[in-house]
C-alpha cells in the first residue's frame, strides 16, 4: 500500500459512559491506525466536546470519525465544523438533536441529572440501562445485559458528569447544521432502540448531502458493545465502499 492508498486514522469517540473505547471494540479493526479518547468531565455543552476531540486529531492529516450513541452527537458537532483531514464520518446509535420529544421525560430527564449518591446509583442508573436495553443484548459476540450497563456507568462515570452531559443533550441542535457536512457519512443503526428511536436517523439521512443507513438486525441500543464484530463488519464494509483504496483491517 502506497502513502496515497494509506488507511485513514479511525477516530473513535465515547459514548454517554465517557469511557474510552475497549481493545475488545477495538480488535475487530485489525491493524488498522486507530484512536480513541475519554469524553472531559463535567462539561455541559457539546460544543466543548467537540473542541475536545477536534485537540485529540490536531496531528492528523486523514481520519474518520467513529461515534456512538452521545459520542455520535459529539463527532456530528466537529463534523458540521468541516474540520481539514475529516474523510468519512460513522454515527451509531446517534442524533442531531435531542430525540426524547416527550415533555414529561425531558422533565425526568432533568431530575436525574440532578441526582447524587445512591440515588444516582440505585435508581438513576438502573432506569437510564433499563432504557438501554433491547432482548438481542445476549445474542452477540459479547452477551449483555443491564446489569453490565450500569456497571459500566459505574466504573467510568461520576453524577456530576452524567448530569452534565444530559444538559448538553437536552441543548445540542445541529438539524440546520447537517448540510455543512461534506464528507460520506455512515447512519448505522440498531434494529431496535427504545432510547433514540427511529425518527433520529431519518432526520440526519435527510439533512446530510451524503448519508445512507445500514440497519443491524437483532441488534439494540449497546450493539458496539454486544455485537463488536459485527459493528465493525459494518463501518469497514462502508468505508471500503467510500474511499479509494481502504483496506478492512490494514494498516500503514
Amino acid at each position: 500500500m502506497n502513502a496515497l492508498e494509506k488507511n485513514p486514522t479511525l477516530v473513535f469517540v465515547p459514548c454517554f459512559s465517557g469511557a474510552p473505547w475497549s481493545a475488545e471494540q477495538l480488535a475487530p479493526y485489525g491493524d488498522a491506525p486507530r484512536r480513541t479518547l475519554r469524553l472531559p468531565e463535567g462539561v455541559d455543552d457539546m460544543e466543548r466536546y467537540a473542541d475536545h476531540v477536534e485537540e485529540v486529531v490536531a496531528d492528523l492529516d486523514d481520519w474518520v470519525l467513529v461515534g456512538d450513541s452521545f459520542g455520535a452527537n459529539i463527532a456530528l458537532a466537529l463534523a458540521t465544523r468541516r474540520p481539514q483531514g475529516l474523510r468519512a464520518l460513522v454515527l451509531s446509535g446517534g442524533f442531531a438533536a435531542n430525540p426524547v420529544t416527550s415533555k414529561p421525560w425531558k422533565a425526568l430527564m432533568r431530575v436525574i441529572g440532578k441526582a447524587r449518591g445512591p440515588l444516582y446509583r440505585q435508581l438513576t442508573l438502573r432506569a437510564h440501562a433499563h432504557r438501554l436495553a433491547s432482548p438481542f443484548d445476549g445474542e452477540g459476540q459479547v452477551p449483555w445485559s443491564e446489569e453490565r450497563s450500569r456497571e459500566l456507568f459505574l466504573a467510568n462515570t461520576p453524577a456530576a458528569s452524567f448530569g452534565a452531559r444530559v444538559r448538553a443533550v437536552l441543548t445540542a441542535d445541529y438539524v440546520d447544521a447537517l448540510g455543512r457536512v461534506r464528507v460520506p457519512t455512515l447512519i448505522l443503526s440498531p434494529s431496535h432502540d427504545v432510547l433514540i428511536g427511529e425518527d433520529a436517523a431519518k432526520i440526519m439521512l435527510d439533512g446530510i448531502p451524503d448519508a445512507r443507513e445500514v440497519v443491524l438486525p437483532r441488534t439494540g441500543h449497546m450493539f458496539r458493545f454486544s455485537h463488536p464484530a459485527t459493528y465493525a463488519g459494518a463501518v469497514e464494509d462502508f468505508l471500503a465502499a467510500v474511499l479509494p483504496g481502504f483496506r478492512a483491517g490494514a494498516g500503514a
